[in-house]
């Protein structure tokens, strides 16, 4: 996740502020994930579970990421592509809904654990985080795809 975010940063980055903050949000949740996932270099000998306290910032921040793309991005590409011709607005909608149905798992995730889960809960947090990641790479590829459509039109204007 961490080298796909890089590189969308390198490709989109500079472009607007609104997707430089985008794409700075998205780091800090993919960092964040690896943190409570205890992926590398975030691993430990022992496993456990992460701190409360950890997963509450998570899901805070994943909620700001998920919020920010719906309510500030996807709003002023969707704008950009209506201006750039009906075939780029209909590729636009079509990630936008595939993205939409995302933020689901995301809230139900968040409705989970965010604050004091459950111990019935907690065992099924590795499952959960698991099927969360895998959700949400697909979301982020989607989303380069939907910054790539504005992109190339503005690139061969």
């Amino acid at each position: 996740m961490l080298t796909k975010l890089e590189k969308a940063k390198q490709e989109w980055g500079g472009t607007l502020t609104i997707i430089d903050n985008w794409l700075e949000a998205r780091q800090k949740c993919v960092v964040l994930y690896c943190q409570i996932a205890g992926l590398p270099p975030y691993q430990q000998e022992k496993r456990s579970l992460p701190a409360q306290a950890d997963i509450t910032n998570f899901c805070q921040i994943l909620l700001d990421y998920a919020s920010r793309g719906h309510f500030e991005v996807y709003e002023h590409i969707i704008e950009q592509c209506k201006l750039d011709g009906e075939e780029n607005l209909k590729i636009a909608q079509d990630l936008y809904a595939r993205i939409t149905r995302t933020t689901d798992i995301a809230l139900n995730f968040n409705d989970k654990y965010a604050e004091n889960a459950s111990d019935k809960a907690l065992l099924d947090f590795d499952k959960d985080l698991s099927e969360l990641g895998q959700v949400m790479e697909g979301r982020f590829e989607r989303e380069d795809q939907l910054l790539e459509v504005v992109h190339l039109h503005h690139t061969l204007n």
